[in-house]
């Protein structure tokens, strides 16, 4: 039996369950690739006793969670209650479950095969994991807000050591780890007993390389594939409406962490690649989806409160978008790129029709959504044109100066330090609610039974805006114009001697992603209500700002869709929610930036090029066979 293809039960029952390593996988282009990955646990246990210690602990960890953690109410969430769970412990509860389900999948059970197609133990340790991780924190947190290990109840103790119990479990299972040759010490640290404890453990957060492909799915028809689709997106509907419906902030912190580390448990089982592939089938159905699902998100909700988040979290996305244009296609770094949202925003406000403004006029909402992207685009070619023979750092310099010089000068055209335009430093308050062919967004419309909401008019308005720019963006990857910027991305140089302009492909970027940026700008203005300089500064607490857009890019993905929309959602999430934090908030941030950058430099849906950038000796041939193949 080839031992590549054997993990968890298989291998042991092959005898190849301690010590097995992968073999070398099939040409790609460069010779055989080197195995880089053995199948071993991390804690030399019987594979009988790490299966019963793991289901044993998984199932303590959900009893436990009946029982009382704090004899207090202080503690958001009530988990003083005996046999009903609250609060974060539906989240120990819920991972727990799934702990016990995945460590039951590796066990052939019928019925349960489909939920783990790779047969990896890795699965069960990483919900192992998030379970430990989200109950530990619950205790620390109330340890920590009540004054002291007192308050926690026997079920608060009995929880800690139940999610240890079942961690130690799935540590001790055959895991797919770095072999020790390809993962060598690299410090005088490594050599210590603490130092080789830690590389066990960074040898199974990061595994190598390795051929061994997931089995091919059952075949299905098109119809079931689309209500799995279908299905999916329910599911992430769900998820995210609880999670930005999260009421306090430790309980937004404990679901991050379930939900990130169940992700990355979904994807080394397998379950994430059958549905990509699933998604790459059926490209229209999976799109027609996504659109729905992202439409019922108002009919979920009761107030204008979640609805008003998701509004920003709309606009943060597509002003992503826009400079991922910039960045991630074309490799411009834009450091003053929130100016050109402020063009858009202060054009819109300006005709708008409010009492505020200057101008005195009032444009229809269409004319205005013109007249903004006009105006950044202008912007976006006056700044672009003498400052894109730069390179580098040096035209970081230069944007960065630009949006500093946007912010004072709005903030100075107040009739006293300059001409009487934008109010100076009060802004332009006032500004009306929209109204469309007649349809007023700011007031409440039935449909029948359902209810739209002033901010879930506005929802909807951006939501269509959204999809715009993502059809932009993709077209624009897409063409020749595109495949010219990642080009000059890659070497521009190289580009320029193959005969590509580049100064005019990098000024047609610039003016592309500032039209992005301003057509959001014009729908910012009347959700916010007032245009003022110090929302459009280069970093602060509160996005959209420059830094926030490029870290939303860079940790999202640059070059992708999906990318910059999931970090775009979550940077703008993170500070809202992180607010219990005080004047921590900002340490806790920097410090998961940190990690994330530490262990997942391309971002969290990376470009294939760029996984292949960072992780190019731990990558297996097949990647290597689809690195050109486009990414959503």
């Amino acid at each position: 039996m080839n031992p590549q293809k054997t993990t968890g039960d298989d291998a042991n029952r092959n005898g190849k369950g301690t010590g097995q390593k992968a073999e070398a996988g099939p040409e790609n282009g460069n010779g055989p690739a080197t195995p880089t990955t053995e199948t071993t646990p991390l804690i030399p246990l019987p594979h009988g006793t790490a299966r019963i210690l793991t289901a044993t602990g998984a199932t303590l960890s959900a009893a436990s969670t009946f029982l009382p953690w704090t004899w207090t109410t202080d503690f958001p969430g009530n988990l003083t209650i005996t046999g009903y769970p609250g609060g974060l412990q539906l989240l120990t509860l819920t991972g727990a479950l799934l702990t016990l389900l995945y460590a039951l999948t590796t066990w052939n059970l019928p019925g349960l095969r489909w939920l783990n197609p790779a047969r990896s133990h890795n699965a069960t340790a990483l919900l192992a994991t998030a379970t430990l991780a989200t109950t530990w924190y619950t205790l620390i947190a109330i340890a920590v807000q009540l004054g002291g290990l007192v308050n926690l109840e026997p079920g608060g103790y009995a929880a800690a050591l139940a999610t240890l119990l079942a961690l130690l479990g799935t540590l001790a299972l055959p895991l797919d780890r770095r072999t020790t040759n390809s993962f060598p010490p690299t410090s005088r640290l490594s050599t210590t007993r603490t130092g080789t404890l830690l590389r066990s453990v960074l040898r199974t957060i990061r595994p190598g390389r390795t051929d061994r492909r997931t089995p091919p799915a059952r075949p299905l028809p098109a119809w079931a594939e689309i209500l799995i689709i279908a299905a999916s997106f329910g599911l992430a509907l769900s998820l995210v409406t609880y999670g930005i419906g999260t009421t306090y902030g430790e309980l937004f912190t404990g679901f991050l962490l379930l939900a990130g580390l169940g992700a990355a448990a979904l994807a080394r089982a397998g379950l994430i690649g059958r549905l990509t592939t699933l998604t790459a089938r059926h490209r229209t159905p999976t799109v027609t989806a996504a659109f729905a699902a992202a439409a019922l998100f108002p009919l979920t909700q009761d107030t204008d409160q979640y609805t008003l988040i998701a509004v920003n979290i709309l606009i943060f996305s597509t002003v992503a978008l826009g400079l991922n244009v910039v960045v991630g296609l074309a490799g411009l770094l834009d450091l003053g790129y929130v100016a050109f949202l402020g063009v858009g925003a202060y054009t819109a406000a300006l005709v708008s029709g409010t009492t505020a403004s200057t101008l005195d006029v009032h444009f229809p909402f269409w004319a205005a959504v013109l007249t903004g992207a006009a105006a950044s685009l202008v912007f976006g070619v006056v700044i672009g044109a003498p400052t894109l023979r730069l390179r580098g750092d040096y035209l970081a310099i230069v944007t960065l100066g630009f949006g500093e010089i946007f912010r004072i000068t709005v903030g100075n055209l107040n009739g006293e330090s300059g001409p009487s335009l934008t109010n100076g430093p009060n802004g332009i308050p006032n500004i009306p609610d929209l109204v469309l062919f007649g349809y007023e967004f700011g007031e409440t419309h039935t449909l029948g039974s359902i209810t739209l909401n002033p901010f879930a008019n506005y929802y909807l308005l951006m939501l269509l805006f959204t999809v715009l720019v993502v059809l932009v963006f993709s077209r624009a990857g897409d063409s020749r114009i595109g495949r010219a910027w990642i080009a000059i991305r890659e070497d521009e140089t190289a580009a320029t001697a193959m005969g590509i302009n580049g100064f005019r492909l990098k000024l047609l970027a610039f003016a592309l992603g500032a039209t992005l940026a301003g057509l959001a700008g014009t729908v910012q203005a009347h959700v916010a209500y007032t245009v003022v300089p110090e929302q459009y500064v280069f970093a602060g607490p509160v996005p959209p700002n420059s830094a926030f857009l490029l870290a939303a890019v860079i940790l999202g993905g640059m070059g992708t869709i999906s990318g910059p929309l999931l970090g775009a959602a979550l940077l703008y999430l993170i500070p809202a929610k992180l607010q219990f934090l005080h004047d921590y908030q900002l340490l806790a941030f920097g410090a998961a930036l940190i990690l994330l950058m530490r262990f997942r430099p391309e971002g969290l849906i990376p470009d294939r090029r760029r996984q292949l950038e960072f992780h190019e000796g731990t990558t297996g041939s097949s990647t290597l066979k689809h690195a050109e193949a486009p990414t959503p």
